[in-house]
């Protein structure tokens, strides 16, 4: 069984009881201040598995059942601040403003040279036993990487492992890297560290993708960072995969959104896994059959010490 297919089944439920006539609720995003449309921004239908994207031009499209206009929207983007709209609200609105999220920087003095630097869940391509997916409403998927040591330590690169995917995928992909500290209450993802909207490409066939951080000088707060990889449901992601039910065998199509992200299990139980879907974080486990590894996205981080 496609670990995605589990990914989503404590969900789909919500799905079948949704089945009423549709309407299209289409319209923009736009920055309050510079009237300027925002792009890659993602809007969820709370407590369903509906969600959509803007693309590139600011513009999303969604076909719902009518009774989700009486639910609550949440409408997110990196650098701005969130927004909750009931259904009905958004598709009369059509053009929705979002306003630019102020924040401070605690100012970190850095050391100008660097002594030793550490890789974090090194990862080879052929380690790789499933993957993660998405196909209802754009996720967020979450690694904890634990700060181990006294010394200060800076982010200096990620790698993300990618799963290869059936279907007719098109040649390219996008998503959103994100880094974040740890919320002290709930140990969650908490604040953006990574201030700026890293969107990467992704070709067919590529195995994984490098990103260079370093120049963000992302300092590892004491608790740890996760690093999150964001799907965007824009129809540059859009493909259809053809997938067979494990239990009774009969092969449905469903439409997907790329990439799919590597898997691999793991013997370090300090790594954690966690998903932000419907408004919420929550956490996702699963365990090896010997319960001794435990299965985590295919994410190393790189750090330079001081």
């Amino acid at each position: 069984m496609r670990l995605s297919r589990f990914f989503f089944a404590a969900c789909l439920f919500l799905a079948s009881a949704l089945s009423a006539q549709s309407i299209r609720v289409e319209g923009f995003v736009f920055d309050a201040k510079t009237k300027t449309p925002i792009p890659y921004v993602n809007l969820s239908f709370l407590n369903t598995l509906k969600g959509t994207s803007t693309d590139e031009t600011g513009h999303f499209f969604i076909d719902v059942p009518e009774v989700l206009l009486e639910r609550d929207v949440h409408i997110s983007s990196l650098g701005y601040k969130e927004k909750v709209l009931k259904g009905k609200i958004l598709a009369e609105a059509q053009n929705i403003y979002m306003e630019e999220d102020s924040f401070e920087l605690d100012e970190v003095v850095l050391s100008e040279t660097w002594g030793d630097s550490a890789v974090l869940n090194p990862i080879s391509s052929y380690s790789l036993t499933s993957g993660f997916s998405s196909s209802s409403t754009p996720w967020v998927l979450g690694l904890y990487f634990p700060n181990i040591g006294a010394r200060q330590k800076v982010i200096e690169k990620v790698i993300v492992f990618f799963q290869q995917q059936s279907g007719a995928l098109k040649s390219e992909s996008k998503f959103r890297l994100r880094v974040y500290n740890v919320d002290p209450d709930t140990g969650a993802p908490g604040e953006d560290l990574l201030r700026e909207n890293v969107i990467l490409n992704t070709k067919k066939g590529d195995t994984h993708v490098n990103v260079d951080l370093s120049g963000y000088k992302i300092v590892v707060p004491r608790e740890g960072v996760y690093i999150g990889l964001e799907w965007l449901f824009i129809p540059f992601n859009w493909y259809r995969s053809t997938t067979e039910d494990p239990i009774t065998k009969q092969k449905y199509v469903e439409d997907r959104f790329a990439p799919t992200f590597g898997g691999v299990y793991s013997g370090n139980f300090n790594y954690k896994t966690m998903i932000y879907g419907m408004g919420t974080w929550s956490p996702f486990r699963v365990v090896s059959r010997g319960n001794d590894k435990n299965f985590i996205p295919a994410i190393s981080l790189k750090y330079l010490i001081q």
